[in-house]
């Protein structure tokens, strides 16, 4: 079998055919070249509004157009690029099925080196293929952009709210996520975490889709709070139970730290020291040595104890399925909660009763909206910025999540070729 009929096979380039294939002159590392012509009766096509022209004339020197490596081996099409013209164009050169505008890479090529980009670092892609980086990236540029101009929006009815941070000290990036049963993906991403931030989202999925929205989770950043409710007033707005326990968590470290510090000021024993984790940790996910451990602290009256037992004891809430009882428990347990004398906890039980119906939308979800998707989808998030070593731009910022975490689509080709 030929090259040529290998070529034609995996290809589908109307009015054109592979003239020739030969080694390319003076190559290193060896090369192949695909001599491509324009059938006999083919049309000439205007790149500029994509509409058969007349001829104008052909080039001198013919362009080279890098396609899928075979065997290891470069493959390189040439071919002699013809112009048309047209009053309303003017003179342009035509367009050709295997590469877009003045791109030095076939379409096939730059959907091949994306695919491996999901794969493994643009570095490494880079370097596997023989390749520059800004190649690679230009690749998943176009992935991309194909791919967020083709994705389909409608029909989402459950979406994820969430900050995360980016390079060193406070810069965020708001990311929504949609977490509908049949689909999850990232949907959006912008700079900042503000509320304009927020309301460019909204812009983006636009007034009809926002009012289909059913479900929004989020956590419980103020600025995010004040938009949803003006711009999906209708959807069910569910705060989490992972934010709150996470608060609730904080607040119990905070307790313990002041307390260690108070226990070596006092001259009593140390009994709190090394005891982060066995206090935070949930008790089925301790192991026997921690749990006797932990069981020896419980002996003692302190504060970082009460907090523990307090902070267990809150779990119970999310055991109820009604609501209207989920309400009861949160109200009791906030009132312990204050007459504890526990600054933190008492922090923590006035925010809950300030947040009480978004918390309690989580039962009118009947727990199937949860930000632990989100948070999975923020871990997959920070592993794609260390595995890259971190993106200087905005641009390829959100280039690489998006094709990472987008869910894009993708055009069908004659052949898969990864």
């Amino acid at each position: 079998m030929q090259l040529k009929t290998i070529l034609n096979r995996v290809t589908d380039y109307k009015s054109f055919v592979v003239e020739k294939v030969n080694w390319a002159e003076d190559s290193e590392p060896l090369a192949l070249e695909v001599t491509m012509r324009p059938r006999a009766n083919g049309r000439l096509i205007c790149s500029g509004c994509g509409e058969v022209r007349p001829g104008y004339d052909r080039a001198e020197t013919p362009r080279r157009f890098e396609f899928v490596p075979l065997w290891g081996l470069a493959v390189v099409f040439v071919y002699l690029m013809r112009r048309v013209e047209w009053p309303d164009c003017g003179v342009k050169v035509e367009r050709v099925p295997w590469a877009d505008g003045k791109s030095p890479m076939t379409i096939e090529y730059k959907w091949f080196l994306a695919r491996w980009a999901r794969r493994m670092s643009w570095k490494e892609v880079s370097e596997a293929f023989r390749v520059s980086w800004d190649r690679v990236y230009e690749a998943v540029k176009q992935a991309v952009s194909w791919g967020l101009e083709h994705r389909d929006l409608d029909g989402i009815e459950a979406v994820g709210v969430d900050e995360v941070q980016w390079h060193k000290g406070h810069q965020y990036q708001t990311v929504v996520y949609q977490l509908d049963e049949n689909q999850k993906r990232l949907l959006w991403i912008g700079p900042d975490r503000k509320a304009k931030t927020l309301l460019r989202f909204f812009r983006f999925l636009g007034k009809d889709r926002s009012r289909r929205l059913q479900f929004i989770c989020s956590d419980m950043w103020q600025a995010y709070l004040k938009v949803i409710a003006k711009k999906a007033s209708q959807a069910v707005h569910v705060l989490d139970r992972f934010h709150i326990m996470q608060r609730m968590s904080k607040a119990l470290d905070k307790v313990r730290a002041a307390e260690v510090k108070q226990l070596k000021e006092d001259g009593y024993e140390p009994v709190l020291t090394g005891a982060r984790w066995l206090l935070l940790k949930r008790p089925e996910n301790q192991t026997e040595r921690q749990a006797a451990k932990l069981a020896e602290i419980l002996q003692y009256n302190l504060k970082s104890v009460r907090s523990h037992l307090m902070k267990e004891d809150f779990q119970q809430c999310w055991e109820y399925t009604s609501p209207t009882w989920a309400g009861k428990f949160l109200d009791q347990w906030c009132m312990r909660a204050m007459r504890s004398k526990i600054d933190p906890m008492k922090q923590i039980a006035r925010m809950l009763r300030s947040k009480r119906n978004l918390i309690l939308n989580w039962f009118v979800a009947q727990g199937k909206l949860s930000s632990g998707i989100v948070e999975g989808f923020n871990n997959k998030l920070k592993l794609i910025t260390r595995k890259s070593y971190g993106f200087r731009t905005q641009e390829a910022y959100e280039t690489a999540l998006y094709h990472n975490l987008g869910a894009l689509p993708r055009p069908e080709f004659t052949h898969e070729f990864c």
